[in-house]
């Protein structure tokens, strides 16, 4: 399934590596919120992509945006890379990969001939409103790029 802008964001509720369910749809009406799906905790890219976030929630903030960053990996994986890093953001769990498939940023199997993990989620980004419509998404094939960071700082901008 392929989401593009216009469409209802697909409700969902997952553990965060807090422990707590974190249900999208909680935010309608609060705020925009940034999903942010990526590969698998503790890898290069991804803590780049994480330690970035990190680093520019202050913007994310003055544009009223909540950030969730989900992965397959399990909350207690999360958890301790969330520590490592001082993530200031919410962490969720995708173990069942569900979500990820709703989203359309899924890969059947990751890095084929090297790894060949199957169920792994892409890197991908989506911009929901306060209404819980879609607004931007980014869903790429190559796990090595990071989402384009003012492209959706642009659509939260013009959101505001």
């Amino acid at each position: 399934m392929s989401l593009k802008k216009g469409d209802l964001a697909p409700d969902f509720t997952l553990k965060s590596h807090l422990l707590e369910d974190v249900q999208l749809s909680s935010f309608k009406g609060k705020k925009n919120v940034v999903v942010l799906f990526f590969p698998l905790a503790g890898t290069a890219v991804c803590e780049k992509e994480l330690c970035s976030t990190r680093d520019s929630m202050k913007d994310y903030e003055n544009l009223d945006a909540q950030v969730l960053a989900v992965s397959v990996d399990s909350p207690f994986a999360q958890k301790l890379w969330a520590d490592r890093h001082h993530f200031n953001f919410t962490l969720l769990s995708d173990f069942n990969k569900e979500i990820c498939q709703k989203y359309g940023a899924y890969y059947d199997v990751f890095v084929p001939g090297k790894f060949d993990y199957k169920g792994v989620a892409k890197r991908s980004a989506f911009v929901i409103d306060k209404n819980g419509v879609i607004q931007y998404t980014e869903v790429l094939e190559d796990a090595g790029k990071e989402p384009d960071y003012e492209a959706i700082q642009s659509v939260l901008n013009n959101l505001k």
